[in-house]
């Protein structure tokens, strides 16, 4: 198998979380919500409104491709060389919503980016629990 010059790796996490869709919605699209789990934001779920993530490490610059309330969300994410996309999925499961996180987009040469969000994200993922435990 012949590496291309397009070939690109992802980063997958999936998790069945105990809380109905809307509310994994809210803490996904409101910026005083996205900030308790990700970073700070001035994110809206308005396909093509530009914004960014800013951390202590610097900032991410995103574009919003897809907003399906309860069900997609999608957008560009920009930072250090590294060009992706992160989409948002949420199914019903059971008494909860099935979650599914995929980033693409990373170059076979940016192993570090691809490794610092395989570990990010686990990161993300178990505050983004955390704050859905809080009551509303």
């Amino acid at each position: 198998m012949s590496e291309t010059a397009t070939e690109t790796l992802s980063v997958v996490v999936e998790r069945e979380i105990p809380f109905p869709q809307e509310k994994i919605w809210r803490a996904l699209t409101q910026p005083h919500l996205i900030e308790e789990w990700l970073m700070k934001s001035d994110f809206m779920p308005q396909v093509d409104h530009r914004f960014s993530f800013r951390g202590e490490w610097g900032s991410v610059d995103c574009q919003v491709l897809v907003v399906e309330p309860n069900k997609t969300l999608s957008y560009t994410w920009a930072a250090l060389g590294l060009e992706s996309v992160v989409t948002w999925t949420l199914t019903a499961a059971g008494k909860g919503t099935h979650l599914r996180m995929e980033q693409i987009g990373f170059r076979p040469d940016q192993q570090q980016a691809y490794q610092g969000a395989k570990y990010g994200w686990q990161k993300f993922f178990a505050a983004l629990e955390q704050v859905l435990a809080k009551p509303d």
